[in-house]
């Protein structure tokens, strides 16, 4: 069995015994500890001179290999091109994004170096798994180094189309660099449209049976692999809350009122703003829902040094204030809003506890909290999930109340139907998505990216 190195921006060594932080971790460590392998990346430390080896833990078959970065490629590489240029376009935003020179050449380096490192590790029949924008470059710059082995590349964010990505100044090196892996995997049929797209009409290539593609002078496969998570593990997690001091501190607090949920991080792309205004306008359209229903968001802040992510915390907290001066009594608060984390244990809690999951962004990869929410509901009297048609699990998730969330009048409705729905309804839409969600886990997720990964490619 071929080894597997798993490259991803972030490493957070998990101890054995501990249960994973969230679902790319779920899935790295399961395919890590099947196969034995590596897992490389930033350590999430900043240092005057960036050592040229990285510092390596090993736990079992597994071997932690992480870097520390110098402030200024945290400044050029992570808060510049990849979460001030890449992240924007990537989710629609050009309003936001920020290009610089610099910034490009630092995300530039930070790859080489990475490779540099990475590629000394390496043996010749090894598979490499890299994840997500930040490290678009890498495959690239291993074979620059002479590195042949199989490269496979997941986004897990959406690419953006066509009219879109043409915006980025340098695209073409970028999708270039891309096409240096030997599978290319994204979320949804969009994402894969709109890089087949690009292929076509702007780099030339062509797009053949099978995800077959040529360009750049390389042929390489892509395709549709979304993502799964151990909906048996969240199921478990969830049912130890029952009756537990949280489960009973929660339902003491809300007095019998029913619990509308939304757990996002802190940024633009969750549509939290709009979120809050679709929910005023429920308290505005129908009288009866003052003081039976509660909105608790959490959104834990995020890439602070990012410019812009503070106003969006203000313009949050201001919104939140109106509308809690405008209906709240003083036995009721309409919205509680947490800018603050909690463990994933928690959070199941919390998604079992609620009538509604509101899961809203204007763009998304894929949305693990959608599914996370579903698998944690108890089966005798689930919730109800409200999903934006503009998050990849909504492409899955059809048994969800779809919404398009720049239309608050319609979120409004969605949420009123959602809280008055009969219970036989509500069982039948989520044994429905259950089934999906257990069928198609994060473990089938990995199993079919790295088979796919390692079918040969035809060649002329």
């Amino acid at each position: 069995m071929s080894r597997l190195v798993v490259i991803s921006n972030r490493v957070a060594p998990v101890d054995e015994g501990q249960t994973a932080a969230g679902g790319l971790a779920v899935a790295v460590l399961a395919a890590l500890k099947e196969s034995g392998g590596i897992w490389f990346g930033w350590n999430g430390e900043i240092v005057q001179t960036p050592p040229t080896k990285p510092d390596t833990q090993k736990i079992g078959s597994l071997t932690y290999a992480t870097m520390p970065m110098t402030r200024r490629d945290y400044i050029e590489y992570y808060i510049g091109f990849a979460n001030s240029t890449l992240w924007p376009l990537f989710h629609y935003r050009l309003d936001l994004m920020h290009y610089d020179r610099r910034n490009f050449t630092g995300y530039m380096r930070v790859n080489g170096r990475f490779a540099r490192a990475l590629s000394p590790m390496l043996r010749k029949s090894d598979l490499i798994w890299v994840h997500d924008y930040h490290l678009i470059p890498l495959a690239d710059e291993l074979r620059r180094l002479g590195c042949e082995q199989r490269m496979g590349f997941f986004l897990h964010t959406p690419l953006p189309a066509l009219e879109i990505l043409l915006a980025l100044p340098r695209h073409e090196d970028l999708m270039r660099a891309l096409c240096a892996y030997d599978l290319v995997g994204f979320h949804t049929v969009n994402d894969l449209s709109a890089f087949f797209d690009y292929i076509i009409l702007e780099a030339g290539g062509e797009v053949l049976p099978d995800g077959v593609v040529r360009a750049f002078g390389r042929t390489f496969r892509a395709g549709v692999f979304p993502v799964g998570l151990d909906a048996a593990e969240v199921a478990e997690l969830a049912s130890q809350h029952d009756n537990s001091p949280e489960q009973k501190r929660l339902a003491t607090t809300l007095q019998e009122r029913y619990l509308i949920l939304g757990v996002d991080r802190l940024d633009y792309s969750k549509g939290l703003v709009a979120r809050f205004r679709a929910f005023a306008k429920l308290l505005a359209a129908d009288p009866r829902m003052h003081k039976k229903v509660t909105l608790m968001q959490i959104a834990p802040p995020s890439r602070g040094d990012v410019r812009g992510y503070a106003e969006i915390r203000r313009e949050l907290e201001t919104t939140a204030g109106h509308i809690n001066g405008q209906y709240a009594d003083f036995d009721w608060v309409p919205i509680r809003y947490l800018n603050k984390s909690f463990d994933r244990s928690e959070l199941t809690c919390f998604y079992r506890m609620s009538r509604v999951g509101l899961v809203t962004p204007l763009r998304d990869g894929m949305n693990l909290v959608a599914k996370e929410f579903v698998a944690s509901q108890g089966e005798q009297d689930p919730g109800v999930l409200v999903l934006s048609r503009f998050a990849g699990a909504a492409h899955e998730m059809t048994e969800a109340l779809i919404v398009n969330p720049h239309d608050e009048d319609s979120v409004a409705d969605a949420l009123s139907r959602a809280i008055l729905m009969p219970l036989g309804e509500r069982q039948e839409r989520w044994r429905a998505l259950m089934q999906k969600l257990t069928q198609h886990n994060v473990h089938v997720w990995r199993a079919e990216y790295l088979e796919a990964l390692q079918r040969p490619v035809p060649v002329d």
